[in-house]
């Protein structure tokens, strides 16, 4: 007997350097929404994040904090870690690349590169981005102020030279180029994928996999002078969380290759180039996708610490909601696209897509019933068109968020979603219940049966995105927790005239700024 099919997600390993930000926060939702999606869709998910905590730029951090490393990485994490339960993120593991695991997993990916003659000694010199943890060809950098050298990223660069390990990437050019043409789908979004093809057309240069110049790192086996390149070390963690080396174990076998890797814009070189050549070389499989989102800026301006406008996602969930802003981020922008965070859009979000739309149907939907059915799901009569129309849209909408979803376009499938609110809410005011109520009372039964069957639909295939907002819907409509899942849409999983419900209470409330709030106290 076949079991549940798997689906293994991954997020970046975030770099301890730093606090937690929206860019963490929207990384991660991305990667929740989609295995909460795969979990209810039947499938076996393992989602996984974490931190990336080596490198020269974490030990000057740890340097200015006037801390050890480990003692620095062991806080810093850890403000990952909880970031992930404040927003209420379901992964499976959280790996960290100092933990044992993950050591013995690096020195045996470079034993096996070493031993397939794929990484061989010699002496780097050239220009190294320590904020970026990345080398650049002087074709690559301008002028900064003071002489200095930036790379594109924005980074200063310094020239270093130094004893180095080298990993034959220029022999992957051709390789990789080849991968990309059988894997179409393997980068995503398509802008992301051609300007990853044109890099690698553009010729490859032998990389630098290990530094001499600093000690915080994994060392390298046999030669414990040099320490792994911190993205050689960083990539690793996706196979180490599945049991690498042991490529016999259950967990290695059933997720690998990972179904998709979710990263930002930024790293997709590491990812989309690196990550492959570094597997194909070991001989193992590469994963199945990369999908690169885009940048957030607040009220059109780049987020920066300087600026001072960085944008802490828990202080966004605790003024607006999390499930709101979950909505927001994965509503108001194509995903893949950069965004602007504006206080506006997401007041305008919350209080027209959700408050109006969603949960106003809701509520209007559950109060005629509670108050015109004795406070149960009501017993349908014959179907008209106009009820057929409406439930066929509703049961329709699970192959679409299937597929939009399947793709990363978020944003695609909540539309979707929310032209099924919409018809819902045309069908109400165009049957009028509340007029039926006195000249057709079982016709009235038949429509907000009707009704509740959509919502029942909406809130089900929602719940990744929403889930405690869902939770509390479903509850309202006595759906019972084996009912909550993808297999119980359609007709099979309905709702059972007569089912008591308990009163209804609101979903999704209106957003008032403070001051409105204030001034409405004082009866101004």
């Amino acid at each position: 007997m076949v079991g549940p099919q798997p689906y293994y997600i991954t997020t970046p390993i975030y770099y301890v350097n730093d606090a937690p930000h929206i860019g963490h926060a929207y990384t991660t939702l991305a990667c929740d929404v989609l295995a909460r999606f795969m979990r209810l869709d039947g499938r076996r998910v393992k989602f996984l994040t974490g931190t990336d905590e080596h490198g020269q730029k974490v030990e000057k951090s740890a340097q200015a904090a006037g801390m050890d490393p480990q003692a620095f990485t062991d806080k810093v994490s850890l403000n990952f870690r909880d970031l992930a339960k404040t927003l209420n993120f379901s992964n499976d593991d959280f790996i960290r690349t100092t933990e044992e695991r993950h050591v013995r997993a690096c020195q045996a990916l470079w034993t096996r590169l070493k031993e397939a003659g794929e990484i061989y000694l010699g002496s780097y010199a050239g220009w190294y981005a320590v904020r970026d943890e990345a080398f650049y060809d002087e074709s690559e950098l301008r002028d900064g102020p003071g002489g200095k050298k930036i790379a594109p990223s924005g980074a200063e660069v310094e020239w270093v030279e130094e004893p180095s390990y080298f990993f034959r990437l220029s022999a992957w050019q051709e390789r990789l180029l080849a991968f990309y043409e059988q894997n179409p789908g393997f980068i995503g979004p398509a802008s992301r994928r051609n300007e990853v093809i044109s890099f690698v057309r553009s010729g490859l240069r032998d990389l630098s996999v290990s530094r001499t110049t600093f000690r915080w790192g994994i060392p390298v086996p046999n030669d414990p002078d040099h320490i792994m390149y911190v993205w050689l070390d960083a990539l690793t963690n996706y196979i180490t969380a599945v049991g690498y080396p042991d490529t016999e174990n259950k967990d290695y076998s059933t997720f690998w290759p990972a179904d998709l890797h979710m990263v930002g814009k930024d790293i997709l070189r590491f990812h989309a180039i690196f990550w492959p050549a570094f597997l194909m070389a070991a001989g193992l499989q590469p994963p199945k996708r990369v999908f690169a989102h885009g940048w957030w800026t607040n009220e059109g301006q780049k987020i920066s610490k300087s600026v001072g406008n960085v944008i802490d996602p828990v202080v966004l969930a605790d003024e607006y909601g999390l499930d709101q802003i979950r909505y927001f981020l994965l509503r108001e922008v194509p995903f893949g696209n950069d965004g602007d965070f504006s206080r506006t859009a997401a007041i305008n979000r919350i209080n027209s897509d959700l408050a109006n739309d969603f949960g106003n149907l809701a509520q209007r939907v559950l109060s005629m019933i509670h108050k015109n059915c004795e406070a149960a799901v009501p017993r349908p009569n014959a179907l008209k068109a106009a009820d057929e129309a409406l439930l066929t849209a509703a049961r329709e909408l699970f192959d679409r968020l299937r597929a939009d979803f399947g793709e990363q376009a978020f944003h695609r499938g909540l539309e979707a979603a929310w032209q099924v609110v919409g018809d819902a809410n045309r069908y109400v005011d165009e049957q009028a219940p509340w007029t039926l109520r006195k000249t057709d009372p079982a016709r009235m039964n038949t429509v907000l049966y009707t009704l509740a069957e959509t919502i029942r639909h909406l809130a089900i295939l929602t719940q990744p995105v929403m889930p405690e907002s869902c939770a509390r819907l479903l509850d309202q409509l006595a759906v019972a927790p084996e009912g909550r899942t993808f297999a119980s849409l359609g007709p099979d999983g309905a709702l059972a005239p007569g089912t008591a419900l308990p009163k209804p209470e609101p979903i999704f409330p209106r957003y008032i700024k403070p001051e409105d709030d204030d001034s409405q106290k004082t009866g101004r």
